[in-house]
C-alpha cells in the first residue's frame, strides 16, 4: 500500500504511523486490526464485546459482517471507522493508525476517506431531505452539490420526497436518504449498519446493487453489517462474529 498521510500536525497526537507497503500487484489494505478488543465495565463487571479481533480488508473488496444480536458486529464496525476507540489493539484506516490522531484528526480523516449508512440514520431534524444530502458536498467544495443531490435522491427512488423533512419521512425513506447522503461524496471506503433493514424487498434490491454499482464503478471498499442473506452472498467474503471473535463464514 502506498504510504497514506494527511496534513503534517492536523489532528496527530504525535505523528501518523504509517502501514508498509504491500507487495507489488497486491491491492493495498485499507483496513487492518490487531488484537482488537472492546469491553465495557457493568455493575456486574467487566463485559467482553470484542476479543482479539485480527482483520485485514483490501482496497476495493467487498465483506459482510454476520452475527447474531447483541454480537458485537455494530461495535466493531464504528471502531473500523474510528467513530469508537478500542479497550486494546489496533485500528489502521486507509494507511493511518487511528490511535495517533485525536477526535478532530479522525473525523478529517474518515471526511476524506468514508462514508457511514448508521441503523439510526442521523439525519439533521433541521433539514430536508435535498439539503442532509447536499451538506457533505457543500462540506467537500462541490460547486453542482443540488444538481448532484438531486440525482442520487432519484437513484434511491425519493425524487418526490426532495422537500421533506426527515419527520415527515417513513423509517425506510429515512434510510435511503441515508444511503444517498454516504454516496454523495463517493467514498473510498464505505461502511453501512443493516443498510437493508428498513426497507421492503424491491427497495432493498435497488439499494443493494448501488452499493455494488458503487464498487464496480468506483472500486469502492463495502464493510456491511447485515442480517440479509441475499446481501452477504454477493460480498467476496463473509465474516461472522461469534462470542466477540471473528471468524470466516461460509
Amino acid at each position: 500500500m502506498s504510504n497514506s498521510l494527511s496534513h503534517p500536525g492536523h489532528g496527530a497526537k504525535h505523528g501518523l504511523r504509517l502501514v508498509q507497503a504491500d507487495e507489488p500487484g497486491r491491492a493495498a489494505t485499507v483496513i487492518e486490526t490487531r488484537h482488537l478488543a472492546k469491553r465495557v465495565e457493568t455493575s456486574e463487571g467487566s463485559l467482553h464485546i470484542l476479543s482479539d479481533v485480527d482483520l485485514a480488508i483490501q482496497s476495493g473488496e467487498t465483506v459482510a459482517i454476520l452475527g447474531a444480536s447483541g454480537s458485537g458486529k455494530s461495535t466493531l464496525l464504528g471502531l473500523l471507522a474510528g467513530l469508537d476507540a478500542p479497550s486494546s489493539g489496533r485500528v489502521s484506516l486507509a494507511g493511518v493508525d487511528l490511535a495517533s490522531l485525536d477526535e478532530d484528526g479522525r473525523a478529517a480523516l474518515r471526511a476524506q476517506k468514508t462514508g457511514f449508512v448508521f441503523q439510526s440514520f442521523q439525519l439533521l431534524p433541521s433539514l430536508n431531505a435535498l439539503e442532509n444530502v447536499m451538506l457533505p458536498l457543500e462540506l467537500g467544495g462541490q460547486s453542482d452539490a443540488e444538481a448532484l443531490a438531486r440525482d442520487l435522491l432519484a437513484k434511491v427512488g425519493l425524487e418526490a420526497r426532495l422537500h421533506h423533512y426527515p419527520r415527515q419521512l417513513s423509517g425506510g425513506e429515512q434510510q435511503r436518504v441515508a444511503i444517498a447522503r454516504a454516496f454523495a461524496a463517493r467514498p473510498a471506503i464505505l461502511f453501512a449498519d443493516e443498510p437493508t433493514g428498513n426497507l421492503d424487498l424491491a427497495t432493498g434490491a435497488r439499494i443493494i446493487d448501488l452499493l455494488f454499482e458503487l464498487n464496480a464503478d468506483q472500486g469502492t471498499t463495502l464493510v456491511l453489517v447485515t442480517h440479509d442473506r441475499d446481501l452477504a452472498s454477493r460480498c467476496q467474503r463473509r465474516l461472522v462474529l461469534n462470542l466477540g471473535r471473528l471468524e470466516a463464514g461460509a
